[in-house]
């Protein structure tokens, strides 16, 4: 079963040909014929002569971004983007989430929709359908959101995963925190899961652990594309003894059991510059053990984690509601993937503590493993979590806080009134986040 990708907006762009560049690196240089095979599969079309062309659509109201995008993927020689599989305009959104909602997404709605069905009609079967875009912009946000709606409406039955990319705390355009609100409050009723990677997050990452000096948005786009590839390559679920034929629907299942809990975080191990990698060895209990620990304590990578933070030691039937205060991150469910050499003889019970998760779900439900002899990147051994948990608890309160900030003193609010969003828009959005915040706080 193949995955459709819908890239939107610059960052949404960027962020796709990496992907796909890791995609193709990985299947590539697998021993496995069987994993190649499957990966292509997935996110590619298989031409006359083996060439590969990505399941991609690229949206953008600019350009020039959406040309570099092409050209790169060609330059690598190994896969390149469909011939018309992209649709510009010669004006963007202004960072304006209220024209690109409003304005360019319905004006060009027909033809955005004719390209994706005609990818769609090209897969023998559609595992679900990915997007890429920034929460903060205008173009990748504001359009991004209406055409996600618009695949809701196309593929009402079909797995729709969001990826946003979530901008720098300090600020990247001054209206970030309004644009952010008003598209996770939109995805929240038209998506089945929301994807976040945290510009600062992974900004660290890349100065800490990749030891770069000079940080660019290419190497930013590597460490998130690194993550999204470790999930979605093929692997073997717990059910079956091949790789997924459905990586987004079972992706879906194993995480968002509850429709109020949509947001997915992804913690990944190890992680390190390619000089330092070739002289590292590691080994799954280590690298579990420092995994789990992340998890319990909210930290996005190995450096730096708290471990006097603990999950609480009490039964499943009387056990107390650990306070914010503490620290402690609980879990909805997690989803832990396994790459590489030795995979079957890793030990993932401590992921099954029921004290991780809410009392009202199983752990037989809030926890799934999948894994995949085949090592993934360049790393002889790996693990991914991805998380539906409390962890996004202090970036989305910071971002609603700020943003009704500025509309209580009716900041920039014309500039998206002129397109049609009203102040009962803006408080619409504000009540669907604070209830997200609610029900993740009670967890």
């Amino acid at each position: 079963m193949s995955v459709v990708t819908v890239q939107l907006g610059q960052c949404g762009n960027q962020v796709g040909q990496e992907f796909f560049s890791v995609l193709c690196n990985d299947s590539n240089n697998a021993k496995d014929k069987l994993y190649k095979d499957c990966g292509h599969e997935r996110f590619f079309r298989e031409g006359p002569s083996q060439d590969l062309t990505a399941r991609a659509i690229l949206i953008d109201m600019e350009p020039k971004v959406i040309c570099q995008t092409i050209a790169k993927a060609a330059k690598s020689g190994k896969w390149r983007y469909g011939d018309n599989a992209h649709f510009c305009q010669k004006r963007g959104s202004g960072n304006n989430w209220a024209n690109g909602f409003s304005v360019h997404g319905p004006k060009h709605k027909e033809v955005v929709q004719d390209l994706v069905r005609k990818e769609v009609e090209q897969c023998d079967r559609l595992s679900g359908i990915l997007t890429m875009m920034s929460l903060a912009g205008g173009t990748g946000s504001g359009m991004g959101t209406y055409i996600t709606q618009c695949l809701r409406d196309m593929y009402p039955h079909t797995s729709i995963l969001n990826h946003v990319t979530w901008p720098y705390n300090t600020g990247e355009v001054i209206v970030q925190n309004y644009n952010s609100v008003l598209t996770l409050s939109h995805l929240y009723q038209f998506s089945d899961a929301i994807l976040v990677h945290e510009n600062d997050t992974v900004h660290k990452i890349c100065a800490q652990l990749m030891n770069i000096k000079h940080i660019s948005f290419n190497d930013v786009n590597k460490v998130i594309t690194h993550h999204l590839g470790s999930v979605l390559q093929p692997v073997y679920t717990a059910s079956s003894s091949r790789y997924s034929r459905n990586p987004i629907g079972e992706f879906m299942s194993s995480l968002v059991n509850h429709p109020e809990y949509k947001l997915l975080s992804l913690q990944n191990i190890p992680q390190m510059s390619s000089t330092s990698l070739a002289y590292s060895v590691f080994n799954w209990p280590g690298l579990l053990k420092h995994l789990r620990q992340m998890l319990i304590a909210n930290a996005r990578m190995e450096e730096g984690i708290d471990w006097t933070v603990r999950a609480p030691s009490v039964s499943r039937s009387d056990r107390g509601r650990p306070t914010r205060e503490l620290g402690f991150n609980r879990s909805l469910a997690n989803l832990l993937i396994l790459r590489g050499k030795d995979v079957a003889s890793a030990e993932i019970g401590g992921f099954k503590d029921p004290a991780l998760y809410v009392p009202w779900l199983p752990v037989e439900s809030a926890f799934s493993s999948w894994s995949s002899a085949v090592p993934f990147n360049g790393y002889e051994k790996s693990a991914t979590l991805v998380s539906n948990s409390q962890s996004l608890l202090g970036p989305l309160n910071s971002m609603v806080g700020k943003a009704w900030n500025m509309f209580a003193s009716r900041a920039y609010i014309h500039q998206y009134m002129k397109f049609g969003i009203s102040e009962e828009d803006f408080l619409d959005s504000f009540t669907v986040l604070e209830q997200v915040i609610s029900s993740y706080s009670q967890l």
